[in-house]
């Protein structure tokens, strides 16, 4: 087997986002991941959802073709090649509805417009009654930020000064503009959390 690119936060956070999506999600469907990444979370997730077929995505076209090669490792059937995708694009390479959309440490390494995009397709894409997924950390009213959030969303902010960490009530009156309503927030390991939004 080939070294692929790996991500060590993925893999301490894919087994309590696993944990959670299970809780979440019936036993089959369609879910489309955006940012996929490293495709760590994609054949994880797949793997513990053997009912779900997974749709992987990212930006990064030079992470494509990781996703793919990952895929092909695990010997997986419910993953679908992957694709590349940009949020804020009016048209996504995808067709159909799915069930889920799932999102993982985007929001706040992109620009706020990424947010606004991920919000329309996933209104775009998702089935009546599906889930849009996100996790990742947050700043809150009335919630006392972890100090290492706050370093964290300095360090973003010096790379790039269009990413940070998002203010919670923004993501979600974003998400309501598109009709699609924030139903659960679970609290994650390591000060992140898990965001539930429902398409009526």
């Amino acid at each position: 087997m080939s070294t692929l690119p790996h991500s060590a936060p993925a893999d301490r956070n894919k087994e309590p986002i696993l944990a959670q999506l299970r809780a979440l999600l019936g036993e089959r469907g369609t879910a489309l991941e955006i940012a996929s990444g490293t495709g760590q979370h994609t054949v994880w997730f797949a793997a513990g959802l053997p009912g779900w077929t997974w749709q992987p995505t990212d930006f990064d076209a030079d992470m494509v073709p990781v996703i793919a090669e990952r895929a092909a490792q695990s010997g997986l059937g419910n993953v679908l090649p992957p694709l590349w995708l940009d949020v804020m694009q009016p048209q996504w390479p995808v067709t159909g509805k799915f069930d889920a959309i799932f999102c993982a440490n985007m929001i706040h390494i992109a620009p706020w417009e990424a947010c606004v995009g991920l919000m329309a397709g996933a209104a775009r894409h998702l089935a009546a009654g599906g889930v849009l997924v996100t996790y990742g950390p947050y700043f809150e009213k009335n919630v006392t930020t972890a100090p290492s959030n706050l370093e964290f969303d300095e360090s973003l902010r010096a790379r790039d000064p269009s990413w940070g960490i998002r203010q919670l009530d923004d993501v979600a009156a974003q998400a309501a503009r598109n009709g699609l309503a924030l139903t659960r927030r679970q609290p994650m390991p390591a000060n992140n959390l898990l965001l539930v939004f429902e398409r009526g």
